[in-house]
């Protein structure tokens, strides 16, 4: 396993994350205590060493989960968790004011069984809070020694900038990281994100590499997810996911899949490694978050660490999967299956 730094800051981090979305039980969580305690023990022996859950998965049984299974060796671990989600029905229930923040953090150290995390993370932009008020609260938690470093997730290239603004106006800790979706299907952040993070000093841990399996080649044009597949979970469970979902099930999804399908084919692979290699190898990227609900689709993810795609493939799947406002560079190039 390799290692990064995140960021402008001195926390080494594995290439793969480990995403805990899943790990917990009741709808939508497909993921049980005993198999989520495998894919932990088997990620962190395999040199993965950083843990991303939030106080919303899984109605917080996802932190209690990772809570009890890293116990033994919290020390080794960097433990990420997120504050913003909601959590109750009145108006105070979410959000980045000082309030709510200070609860949330304190009810994640509590589930999770630990004195502090290591990555304290905003899940999303609050626009009704200063963002003077979230850089401060965040800044007197890692004082208080209750977070080590502070990072944000799904912000936009100016919501990001302004952040690290107000930090710097204020004296106060900014952002090391930001948590984007990123993958073949999902190549945005590439054109105003990755540029800010590079400038600001941000890493990213990107989420999505096998856009919920449509990557993997788990699902077919024109046919309904399976009940208790991932997609089928979102569409029925999550509402926020569910949206999400829709936009991955169309035409060009399904083509861009069945080029990584013929890439990895030709390399004797499987998609889910492709998918996460072409990820890994992209310019700005730290570190990829992996979300297996098995120890087998942990280790298939697992494989996409050691694959390096020649660079014409890797100009196959860029030309494929170039957003459509975006000019298209490289040659085809046509592929034999290994035997």
């Amino acid at each position: 396993m390799d290692y990064r730094l995140l960021g402008r800051s001195g926390l080494k981090v594995s290439r793969a994350t480990l995403g805990t979305m899943n790990f917990g039980v009741g709808p939508g969580a497909p993921c049980d205590e005993p198999e989520a305690r495998r894919i932990i023990d088997a990620f962190l022996d395999q040199g993965g060493n950083v843990i991303d859950t939030a106080n919303v998965y899984t109605g917080g049984r996802s932190e209690e989960v990772v809570g009890r299974a890293i116990a033994a060796r919290r020390d080794s671990v960097v433990l990420a968790t997120k504050g913003s989600g909601p959590v109750g029905a009145s108006p105070g229930d979410c959000g980045l004011s000082r309030r709510h923040l200070t609860r949330a953090l304190e009810d994640s150290l509590r589930r999770l069984g630990t004195d502090h995390v290591d990555l304290y993370q905003c899940h999303n932009w609050d626009p009704d809070v200063p963002i003077e008020e979230t850089m401060a609260t965040l800044d007197g938690f890692i004082r208080q020694g209750k977070v080590r470093y502070i990072g944000c997730s799904n912000y936009t290239a100016s919501q990001l900038i302004e952040s690290q603004w107000a930090s710097a106006r204020l004296g106060t800790t900014p952002f090391i990281s930001l948590q984007p979706h990123y993958s073949l299907l999902a190549r945005e952040i590439e054109a105003e994100i990755l540029p800010a993070c590079a400038r600001h000093g941000l890493g990213t841990l990107t989420y999505g590499p096998l856009a919920g399996g449509v990557l993997a080649g788990r699902y077919r044009r024109g046919t309904h997810p399976e009940a208790g597949s991932r997609l089928h979970q979102w569409l029925e469970f999550n509402p926020t996911a569910a949206r999400w979902a829709t936009t991955l099930l169309h035409d060009r999804s399904f083509d861009i899949a069945d080029d990584v399908e013929a890439v990895a084919d030709h390399l004797a692979t499987t998609s889910s490694a492709v998918a996460v290699a072409w990820a890994l190898q992209r310019p700005g990227i730290t570190s990829v978050i992996l979300g297996p609900r098995t120890v087998d689709q942990l280790t298939d993810n697992l494989a996409g660490l050691a694959l390096v795609l020649p660079a014409g493939l890797t100009a196959r799947l860029d030309a494929i999967s170039a957003p459509p406002n975006r000019p298209v560079t490289g040659l085809p190039v046509t592929l034999h299956t290994a035997a």
